[in-house]
């Protein structure tokens, strides 16, 4: 009789394991005291995005030759083998080919010296908030705000809205890999076209400098540190430009560096996606009293900086 009663009580046991189970399960499932699964995890925040460019190309082959032919008249009269050292072009030195490149050629003709400075920088965000376009956008910004181009409507064309005017050049966040990529002799800044030796200039800052061009005075000499009397001509001043890129501004530069001849340059500057690009085209006559064409020159540097804009594409 001693085992039966033994056997008698497994059954009662078995059924309270059984109600201890379910209570634990029915406390889980209404939810009273179960915790929720996103409470204090954080949040993913969703990675801008990236540029559309990823690498630069070599700059030195940029430029077709029939247009560094045009470009630079005075090389057509040297021998062979000199043209084809000018035509190369002088690479600018950078860290990294793929953050930054630039090229130089210069040729002295009989009537006037050309200089070329082409320069690209590959903008690279390290803030995954900001995209590597609006980084780029902030570095051209500064560009443009630094080149001081006069207003048509009299207003202050400075910092766009939604983008920022810090003057300056890339920080560190912006991915510039070096400094400008220009020849250390070619002189002046290849981001706005102008040369901390020269004494005038056009733009906001000398709004009577000469511009030469249809309107200019050839022959006229402008003395040392002092403006022209003749104002740009119309269509031809510092100004922004339409059809080029997502952004872009032009400069003209009209200056004497002591009793040098006067000396043009013009630049033209313009961004892509995350890529900035700068055309820098300077002629210097050899007569002192001679005075640059700006319509020209514009011309051949707008042409030049449509061609690039259209290999980036390509």
């Amino acid at each position: 009789m001693q085992p039966k009663a033994r056997h008698a009580y497994l059954p009662g046991l078995a059924a309270l394991l059984v109600a201890v189970v379910a209570g634990c399960s029915g406390g889980g499932a209404d939810g009273g005291s179960a915790a929720d699964p996103k409470a204090g995890s954080p949040t993913t925040a969703t990675a801008a995005a990236p540029g559309k460019y990823r690498t630069l190309r070599e700059p030195c082959g940029a430029v077709p030759l029939s247009m560094l032919k045009d470009l630079l008249p005075g090389a057509a009269s040297l021998p062979e083998d000199q043209q084809t050292k000018v035509y190369g072009g002088t690479a600018a030195v950078t860290y990294d080919t793929d953050r930054r490149v630039g090229c130089n050629w210069k040729a002295d003709g009989a009537d006037a010296s050309h200089q070329l400075v082409i320069d690209l920088e590959r903008v690279v965000s390290y803030d995954p908030a900001v995209s590597d376009d609006d980084r780029a956008q902030e570095v051209y910004t500064r560009k443009e705000t630094s080149a001081a181009l006069p207003s048509p409507s009299g207003t202050n064309t400075g910092t766009p809205p939604g983008t920022s005017g810090t003057p300056g050049d890339s920080s560190p966040d912006t991915g510039s890999a070096t400094g400008p990529a220009t020849d250390p002799k070619a002189g002046g800044d290849p981001d706005n076209g102008t040369n901390p030796n020269t004494t005038t200039q056009t733009g906001a800052s000398s709004p009577a400098a000469p511009s030469g061009g249809a309107s200019g005075s050839p022959g006229t000499p402008v003395t040392p540190g002092s403006p022209s009397e003749t104002p740009p001509a119309e269509g031809l001043e510092p100004r922004l430009l339409d059809g080029l890129g997502d952004a872009a501004f032009l400069n003209d530069v009209l200056a004497r560096s002591g009793s040098a001849a006067q000396h043009r340059t013009v630049s033209v500057v313009f961004r892509t996606s995350n890529v900035i690009v700068t055309v820098r085209y300077t002629e210097q006559p050899a007569l002192p009293a001679a005075v640059p064409d700006s319509a020209e020159l514009q011309d051949k540097a707008r042409a030049l900086a449509k061609r690039l804009a259209e290999e980036l594409d390509e």
